[in-house]
Parts: structure tokens; C-alpha cells; sequence
């Protein structure tokens, strides 16, 4: 993963392991490329910021929610808050990446001083003329592509490495020609090619949705024998590949790339068209900004001391406000164990509570509503005062921050008597609960939980907060311990592994265990009641 948690910041880019990322309340998506997105998906439940080309792909492609992202304008300054009551903020400017669409570099000016981010980058003169870099800013700490940053290495620019792939293909009047390209970027080169041989460039409907969003010129389709060019994806450019294609015309592939990649056929090029930035580039950048720190963004290729005479001096650390560091270390998390036990029921692989559509909902008119509503609520009140004869209805008494209000009616939460109850299914749901081995992630503590009727994550953990919560739940031990309770509940078509977790007692988990070892444990607990109940019912 290509991205970075900036120290002294609530700040995050290209960073998306909720688990590692700490303080870190604002994320920044410098681009889509998979290296910087690793993590993002559309569980991602945080603000996200990125320029207008990013917010459609990353919505389009990873189904990121469109309310958590916030495209921003490439070109102007935006002031962003860092904290809650709005003391302190900071203002991030978007400037043009010259890397693939959508990809920017964040300048971030604030109490930490000025920090400019590049993503992967190629540079031309023109960024030293934006005009949040043109005013001769101090930048205090240069986060730099270092993709290429190795004097060993010469790449052409990439004006010179289109014209010695033109000269190639010029060479192959009468072949195809498939260019090996990732999921995004290189466009304009396609588009240049095209216009060099009066020729459609074939791409993949993926791909052409894009360029269609770039306004570039028409010169793409998807019909495979419109052109001689042909756009496919870098990994089927093989010895395979070739020998299918040279079967049925004289094929070449084209990989416009500066990584270091072995030719398994002879048709096959490698040319040095980069996106990265070459170490020359880089030199003359950093000559240019004369910051006082550079940071490789790709920690496996280091700087070393290259850029050692071009720096400023360094300054102090930065003292973090008071009322950011309460927002560092404040989070909208939800209490844990509601919060767990809510994702697992709702995961894709574990089906949960199944609602009508809303599709049905909307066709009913009011009064069928209301009569539905009216027969639930009734069906409800029936069935509480029927407790005893309906194996499904448990109350837990919980301690009061841990209601949750936004449950999606799944399980009512009594405000009076402070208790959860887990109604039976109405007539307009259908409840299937499946087990599974996933583990979820504490937003609190950054560890692995397993979903039970504990609360807090593996190992031993101190605190009058979670003392207090482990005393909750150790008080309702009397109610869910009944050995004949129990066996009640679990007759033959309620023994799913969810039902069980709710009937087995907190005490009677061992510490440090993995999901897995967690379900064996509740099995073993209830495998002699069932057996109990069988010599009961012989």
C-alpha cells in the first residue's frame, strides 16, 4: 500500500486500514490506481476526499457510498476543519498529478505548517507555475513519488517515448498491435496513436466509459476488427497470448512501462513510457521547492541522501491544538459489541434480517400501510404476553451507553426499562442467521474480536469503562445459564450458531481465542444440553 498517515495530523493519504490508521480522522485519495486504494471498498463509512474524476471512478468501480465521498476541485484552495468545534482548520489546494485521470497532489497548509503530498506524479516545468507554489511557499515536509528515484536509471520523457513506439509500430505496417496498460491511465498516448495512423484504438466497454468521461476524441470503440490498435490489460500480454494472436494475424504487443519486465516472446517491446517521474525530474523538483524533509511515498525504493543538498533547515515538531488532539482521539464508533454483532448480521455472506423492498413498500398505499403497521404491532403484543410458549423471545438487560438507536429495527430497544428484546419474526420478514469464521476489527482498540456475548476484544484488558461493561453482562448471567432455558431454546430448528452465541454465558469463553476456536467453544457448551434434551425427549 502506497500511502501514508502524516504524523502530528489527523490527516491520511492513500491510507485506508482503519485498523492501523490511528488518529487519523481526514482520508485523501490522491488517485485510483489499486496500489493506493488497498482497503477502500464500499464498507468505507468515512468522509473521503478526492478530485471530481477520483469521486466518479471511486464510487463507479469500488461502490464506495456517494455519501462519504467529497470530490474537490482541482486548481482551488479548500478550508477544511480539524476539530469538532471549528478552531482549527486547514486549507488543502488540488493541483494536477500529470500521472493518470483524476490523479492530484495535496497541498495541506495549517497548524503543522505546509506539507505537499505528491501521489505518483510525472513533472513537467508547469507545476513550479501553480499559483499555491508559484508565491515561494516554505514547504516543510515534500511527501515524493520515488518510483524512479535511482540515478542508475534514464528514462526518456514521455514525448520521446511515444515517438520511438509511433517508429515501432511504423516498422509493422501489416501487424495488430495490443498495448498492455493497467486499469486506468495512458489515455492520451492511445488517443495520440490513433490519430497518428487515421485508426480506431479497440478498448474494452470499461475503458471506453472512461475515455468518454475524459472528453477525448473519437477515436475508441469496442468492436474488435474496427482497428489495428488494440488496448488490453498488461497481464495478457505472454507467450500465450502471442502465439493465439499470431495465429489468426502478425500481432506485436506493446509494453509502455519503466518497470524492469522479462520478454517471454520476441513480438513482445518494452518501451520506458513512464507516468513516474524520472530521478532527474525529481532532482529539479526538489531543487525547485527546497523543502525542509522529503518522505518516500514507496518505502521499498528509499531516497537515501540524493536530495540531501536541495533541503532547507529543518524545523521543530509542531504542538497539536487541544481541541485537534481531542478530535485525534475522539470517533464516531459505534458501542462495540452492538456495533460487531450489527456488521456480522448485515455481511453479504451472512444473510440477515431480510426486509420488504422498498420498491414494495412505496406501491402500497397509506391505508395498506397502516393496516400492516397496526396487524405487526398487535402480532407483537400477542406474542409478548405468549413468552413462554415461543422459544425466540429473550430479554438482556444492558447498561444504558450501550443502546444503540440506529439498530434498523432488528432488535427494539425498550427506553424505559433499558432492554433489549429479540422479537419474534413478523409476518412481513424472513430471518436466515448462517455462522461464519470472519473476524471484525474493534474501531476502538484496533484488535481482533469474535462476535459473542463479550464485549471486549482478546486478552486482558484494564479500565473502569470496560470493567463496567464486563459487570453488565456478567450480571445477566442468571438470566441465559437455566440449563433447561437453554435446552428449551435450542430445539432442532433453532440451533444456529447466532442463536447460541446469545445463550451461552460470558464466563464461560477462554481468553486469547481466534473466530474459529470462539464457535468451537460455543458448541462444546451446548453440545450436553442437546444431548441432555435427547435423553429427556427418549
Amino acid at each position: 500500500m502506497n500511502g501514508a498517515l502524516i504524523p502530528h495530523t489527523p490527516i491520511a493519504v492513500d491510507f485506508w486500514s482503519l485498523r492501523r490508521a490511528g488518529s487519523a480522522r481526514l482520508f485523501f485519495l490522491s488517485h485510483m490506481h489499486s496500489d493506493h486504494t488497498v482497503g477502500l471498498s464500499s464498507t468505507w463509512a468515512r468522509p473521503l476526499y478526492c478530485s471530481p474524476i477520483t469521486a466518479y471512478l471511486v464510487h463507479r468501480h469500488l461502490q464506495v457510498p456517494k455519501e462519504w465521498i467529497r470530490a474537490l476541485e482541482v486548481g482551488e484552495s479548500h478550508v477544511l476543519p480539524l476539530d469538532e468545534i471549528g478552531r482549527e482548520t486547514m486549507t488543502v489546494t488540488l493541483m494536477d498529478a500529470n500521472h493518470c485521470p483524476g490523479s492530484v497532489m495535496f497541498l495541506f497548509e495549517g497548524y503543522f505548517g505546509t506539507i505537499l503530498y505528491t501521489g505518483d506524479f510525472r513533472y513537467t516545468p508547469s507545476m513550479l507555475k501553480e499559483p499555491a507554489l508559484k508565491l515561494g511557499k516554505q514547504i516543510h515536509t515534500l511527501y515524493l513519488d520515488n518510483t524512479n528515484c535511482n540515478p542508475a536509471w534514464v528514462l526518456p520523457s514521455r514525448q520521446e517515448a511515444a515517438r520511438q513506439i509511433v517508429e515501432l509500430i511504423r516498422k509493422h505496417p501489416q501487424h495488430n498491435i495490443k498495448i498492455g496498460l493497467y486499469s486506468l491511465g495512458k489515455e492520451s498516448l492511445l488517443e495520440q496513436l490513433a490519430l497518428e495512423f487515421q485508426t480506431w484504438v479497440v478498448l474494452s466497454p470499461r475503458r471506453l466509459e472512461l475515455v468518454q468521461l475524459l472528453g477525448l476524441a473519437d477515436v475508441f470503440t469496442v468492436e474488435e476488427k474496427a482497428g489495428r490498435i488494440h488496448a488490453v490489460d498488461h497481464m495478457e500480454i505472454c507467450h500465450s497470448s502471442m502465439l493465439h494472436w499470431n495465429q489468426t494475424h502478425p500481432t506485436i504487443a506493446i509494453l509502455p512501462t519503466s518497470r524492469k519486465i522479462h520478454r517471454s516472446h520476441p513480438d513482445i517491446h518494452v518501451i520506458p513510457y513512464s507516468d513516474h517521474s524520472s530521478y532527474s525530474e525529481l532532482r529539479t523538483f526538489v531543487a525547485a521547492l527546497k523543502p525542509c524533509q522529503v518522505v518516500p511515498i514507496v518505502s521499498r525504493q528509499p531516497c537515501r541522501d540524493y536530495f540531501q543538498d536541495s533541503l532547507s533547515p529543518r524545523l521543530s515538531v509542531p504542538l497539536i491544538p487541544d481541541s485537534v488532539q481531542q478530535y485525534m482521539n475522539s470517533s464516531s464508533r459505534k458501542p462495540s459489541f452492538l456495533w460487531l454483532l450489527e456488521r456480522r448480521l448485515k455481511r453479504p455472506r451472512t444473510q440477515g434480517v431480510m426486509f420488504d423492498s422498498s420498491q414494495d413498500t412505496a406501491d402500497q398505499s397509506p391505508a395498506a400501510r397502516d393496516s400492516k403497521k397496526a396487524k405487526n404491532e398487535n402480532l407483537s403484543g400477542d406474542l409478548e404476553k405468549k413468552a413462554s410458549h415461543h422459544p425466540l423471545q429473550i430479554k438482556k438487560q444492558l447498561c444504558p451507553d450501550l443502546c444503540y438507536k440506529e439498530w434498523d429495527g432488528a432488535v427494539p430497544i425498550s427506553e424505559s426499562q433499558k432492554m433489549v428484546t429479540v422479537r419474534p419474526t413478523p409476518l412481513s420478514f424472513s430471518v436466515h442467521l448462517q455462522s461464519t469464521d470472519e473476524e471484525f476489527l474493534s474501531l476502538e482498540t484496533g484488535e481482533e474480536v469474535g462476535v459473542g456475548p463479550h464485549l471486549g476484544p482478546k486478552g486482558d484488558h484494564s479500565g473502569s469503562a470496560a470493567t463496567g461493561n464486563q459487570s453488565a453482562w456478567l450480571a445477566q448471567e442468571s438470566l441465559l445459564s437455566c440449563s433447561s432455558m437453554a435446552t428449551r431454546l435450542l430445539a432442532p430448528e433453532f440451533r444456529g450458531l447466532a442463536l447460541k452465541y446469545l445463550l451461552t454465558p460470558v464466563n464461560f469463553f477462554q481468553a486469547q481465542f481466534s473466530s474459529r476456536g470462539f464457535d468451537q467453544q460455543v458448541e462444546k457448551y451446548h453440545k450436553p444440553l442437546l444431548k441432555s434434551r435427547e435423553e429427556n425427549a427418549e
